[in-house]
């Protein structure tokens, strides 16, 4: 790692002053950065939140963050007569200020959490039953409700989407992709971009999510390439505690040592990394946040068979590696075919990237066709053709109906694989237990992703549904709240997005709303409290 000179750190420093105000500025000059055996002190900067992602969860948390609130439109009448009436008796109320338990109760809908379902159906009113009803909501910039915050991702704004392959089309319509305030179709027409259905291309949505930030002014929030290395609990003496920082954290926690030691007091977090600069260096930087947002999705570390000859150059794991290796020639005229491994829609896509490329596929896949729980099952043939063409082909043209291989496309259902060997050959076992040995020109892995945590004490193990297990989406998400999304093994640690149980956009949105609501409301205690202490007068933090 190339550190950079104390110039580029300075430089660093001062657009943290360009954003955050010369206040806060003077502050930031006094962090450390390279030391890391300096431990702060209280004149070090501490911000309300740290946002660590830029994707869609990150993007429409700052939008929250930053002040904007939505209010029942005057014309508006939900089509949900119950939820109806709970909006019109608060109709001079925003909805981040008003009860999220109160209003999702009896709400259903395709996410587990509570307001994830409220948000959207106020979004997409009935969406599920396949009306376009517009949203309800309209917005407004009340500036006296911005919180403090940065959001700090790898990318541009947009994160993942950015690196998604953009010959496939989204799983969602391109509505269902939107961030709150800006139409997605209205921004593509204005754009002049020729949409052509209602699904649309990553690119699509990935320019749409970089103007989003523009459009809205939160660029000031968001640091682009930056790499997260550490997020840590401080800790010190409770007897060494300054009085005057009990106003940084309401819920500041004490931790009993086992010894008999004098008690510790849990405080800020500390998160430290580096950004990468123009000329590759490293500027590395320290901060310091009453509350962490983690806002990271899940495609950090795409998920692995954990079988012998994995690690062989020749078996990729995402459909980018795939795309570049077609696209440089390296699959033209090869013999054999490319072995896929996976029953998901990426899997799916890369079958289809293959046929459309003339190169014959083999698909091995765990479950059997008819298993309920495929996601082809559950997409409607009329929006979705290109999936159930090869739902169709994993159905009629595998290893068990005809013993022979296809030229193009043979599947095998119910195999697992054992073990790749250097010779580009795969080891595959069927349910029953019977061995084959196929021959493949590359393998291309597409089991799932999972998010990396591994700046987190124990990559995060330890705050999921299942206690020192990896996170995952759908087996083990981050044990949240459900309506404020406050992590409930770690306080002041809040999540939203795929690391908590919610993939598509449109319900992420929801753990925005629930964490905008969870801060606005600590940050009034925390304004109330100083007012009390000062006699009433008007001093602010």
């Amino acid at each position: 790692r190339s550190y950079s000179n104390p110039e580029a750190e300075g430089q660093l420093l001062n657009s943290f002053t360009q954003y955050f105000g010369d206040s806060l500025g003077r502050k930031i000059k006094r962090m450390p950065l390279i030391e890391e055996t300096v431990l702060p002190g209280d004149s070090l900067l501490t911000l309300p939140v740290v946002v660590i992602g830029n994707g869609p969860s990150g993007i429409c948390l700052s939008y929250l963050l930053s002040g904007y609130r939505p209010y029942l439109s005057p014309e508006a009448i939900h089509p949900n007569p119950v939820l109806h009436t709970k909006l019109e008796a608060a109709r001079h109320l925003s909805i981040v200020d008003q009860d999220l338990e109160y209003l999702s109760e009896g709400l259903e809908g395709r996410s587990s959490n509570p307001v994830a379902v409220l948000f959207d159906t106020l979004l997409h009113p009935d969406a599920d039953f396949g009306y376009d009803y517009p949203p309800v909501l309209h917005w407004k910039l009340e500036q006296h409700n911005y919180i403090p915050h940065i959001v700090l991702g790898n990318g541009p704004p947009g994160g993942a989407w950015h690196s998604m392959e953009g010959s496939m089309l989204t799983i969602s319509f391109g509505d269902w992709m939107e961030l709150p305030g800006l139409s997605f179709k209205e921004w593509a027409a204005n754009k002049r971009r020729n949409i052509k259905s209602d699904r649309v291309m990553p690119e699509e949505i990935a320019c749409y999510y970089k103007h989003y930030v523009k459009v809205m002014g939160l660029q000031k929030n968001f640091r682009d390439n930056v790499y997260i290395t550490s997020v840590s609990r401080l800790y010190r003496g409770k007897d060494d505690e300054d009085r005057s920082q009990l106003n940084e954290n309401i819920s500041t926690q004490h931790l009993e040592m086992e010894d008999g030691q004098k008690s510790l007091t849990k405080r800020n977090w500390e998160v430290r990394g580096y950004q990468r600069a123009t000329d590759g260096s490293h500027v590395p930087f320290c901060l310091f946040a009453e509350n962490v947002a983690l806002a990271t999705g899940t495609f950090d570390s795409p998920g692995r068979l954990q079988v012998e000859g994995e690690d062989f150059p020749f078996v990729l794991h995402s459909m980018s590696d795939f795309g570049a290796a077609i696209s440089k020639g390296k699959l033209r005229g090869k013999p054999d075919p490319v072995l896929i491994v996976g029953a998901g829609l990426t899997a799916a896509d890369a079958v289809l990237c293959a046929c459309n490329n003339n190169i014959p596929v083999i698909h091995v896949f765990r479950r059997r066709v008819t298993d309920t729980s495929l996601i082809f099952k559950q997409l409607p043939k009329k929006l979705y053709p290109e999936y159930h063409k090869v739902y169709h082909m994993m159905c009629t043209q595998s290893h068990t109906v005809d013993s022979n291989l296809h030229s193009a496309y043979t599947s095998f259902p119910e195999h697992n694989v054992l073990s790749f060997k250097p010779e580009m050959k795969c080891v595959l076992q069927s349910a029953c237990g019977l061995k084959k040995i196929l021959k493949f020109s590359v393998a291309l892995v597409l089991i799932g992703s999972h998010p990396n945590l591994f700046f987190l004490k124990d990559q995060g193990h330890s705050i999921g549904h299942h206690s020192n297990q990896p996170i995952t989406c759908k087996g083990n998400p981050i044990e949240i709240d459900p309506y404020t999304y406050e992590c409930t093994k770690e306080a002041n640690l809040f999540a939203l997005g795929p690391l908590v149980g919610d993939n598509f956009v449109r319900f992420l949105k929801g753990g925005a709303l629930g964490i905008a609501r969870c801060l606005a409301i600590r940050q009034k205690k925390k304004h109330e409290l100083i007012e009390s202490r000062d006699g009433g007068g008007d001093g602010v933090p």
